[in-house]
């Protein structure tokens, strides 16, 4: 028999995945993969119900019903402080992950080179892979995944194509300040790049702490590929609706490469969720109150317990080491940690190209009585992981 695609020998199947399944195996409390376990907003729930009876069901425009642009034209306009185009420079995906795959092939040849933070979210070596392009990669440097300007520059200095930025991150949570992504910008122009963003948890935020679209710095939009999603931002990860936004140049051959990898996201979906994109500026600020609400009862949990994390300044992932236990096998532990004790975790090792294995990572976009339960199954852990070997 002939040979299979080499490209996919770069790199596994989604642990992420895989452990929502262990999850599911074991019956234990999904913290792993990031989607809730609430509703979307009733207003949104309700204006599908009327698609559902009323229409669209055939193919929308390829590149995204007109209403649906723009009604998020409209609603990014005013968060990115731009005039943004909805005929010329959105392209509607099937979610922020083909987003980030058609931004990939949109600016990449084969051979290309890509800059990539470690820790990262694992789609992205994928995405450069299967786009032929090869990832240089640059550490974030804990506790705080700050990163060093010069290792930063060498790395620009081998004329990459792109760097991709995960703003507020997944999986650290960490929210780039504006002097940071001064110093991105500057690289990017200074050697001719393209900064791929990834923003899908823009509207999640914690105080002090302020998102900047990396976009909105001078001369910077003319070079940014802003991929988000409806995902996050509404409690919607299956309807998968995602977002480029970019130069018009840079649109027209986005449009090509999306048409030929999905022809486009689902009309019905589309129809329903431009309710959405037309809330007011009250829906986001109540999304931060809940989101900082939960933040603060699933730390004060870890505190009670005693486990080591790193506080999120954005997103809904946190961090947290397990060097205590004597682990030196992370998805193992991960494994463990689903059967023995009930609740499921990401291996922090499927983030990094480091040799990392005593990091694992919670999300708490969950409801209260979940988190409560989850934190109560965590309270057994230190007992039950006693002599543990793994």
């Amino acid at each position: 028999m002939p040979s299979l695609s080499n490209r996919t020998s770069f790199f596994s199947e989604s642990i992420i995945r895989k452990m929502t399944r262990i999850s599911n195996k074991y019956n234990a409390v999904n913290l792993s993969q990031g989607f809730p376990d609430f509703n979307p907003p009733k207003e949104l729930l309700n204006s599908l119900s009327k698609v559902v009876s009323k229409g669209p069901h055939q193919y929308a425009v390829t590149w995204g019903a007109q209403n649906f642009r723009e009604a998020l034209a409209r609603k990014q306009s005013k968060f990115m402080g731009r005039s943004i185009d909805a005929n010329s420079e959105i392209v509607v995906t099937c979610g922020s992950t083909e987003a980030m795959m058609v931004a990939m092939m949109t600016v990449c040849n084969p051979m290309d080179k890509v800059i990539v933070f470690s820790p990262f979210y694992e789609n992205y070596t994928a995405d450069a892979f299967l786009a032929g392009a090869q990832p240089i990669f640059v550490s974030l440097k804990p506790p705080y995944f700050n990163f060093d300007a010069t290792e930063l520059e060498d790395a620009f200095k081998q004329k990459p194509k792109a760097l991709i930025l995960c703003n507020p991150s997944n999986p650290t949570g960490k929210v780039f300040t504006y002097n940071e992504l001064k110093i991105i910008a500057d690289l990017a122009k200074k050697y001719d790049s393209f900064v791929i963003t990834d923003e899908v948890y823009e509207h999640i935020i914690y105080a002090p702490f302020k998102h900047t679209y990396i976009s909105s710095l001078p001369n910077m939009a003319e070079r940014t590929i802003s991929c988000s999603s409806l995902s996050k931002t509404y409690s919607i990860t299956g309807w998968r609706l995602g977002y480029i936004i970019a130069p018009e140049r840079i649109i027209d051959v986005a449009k090509k490469v999306h048409d030929f990898l999905t022809v486009g996201a689902a009309s019905p979906l589309q129809e329903a969720a431009v309710t959405a994109l037309n809330f007011d500026d009250s829906y986001y600020y109540g999304l931060q109150k809940i989101y900082t609400e939960k933040r603060n009862l699933f730390l004060k949990g870890l505190d009670d317990i005693g486990l080591t994390y790193t506080t999120p300044q954005g997103a809904y992932y946190i961090m947290v080491d397990i060097s205590e236990f004597g682990s030196t096998n992370d998805i193992k532990f991960c494994e463990w940690l689903a059967q023995e004790v009930g609740v499921a975790a990401v291996p922090g090792s499927s983030f990094f190209k480091e040799d990392v294995n005593h990091l694992i990572r919670f999300h708490f976009a969950k409801k209260t009585d979940t988190l409560k339960e989850a934190l109560n199954r965590l309270s057994t852990l230190k007992y039950k992981a006693k002599g543990l070997r793994l």
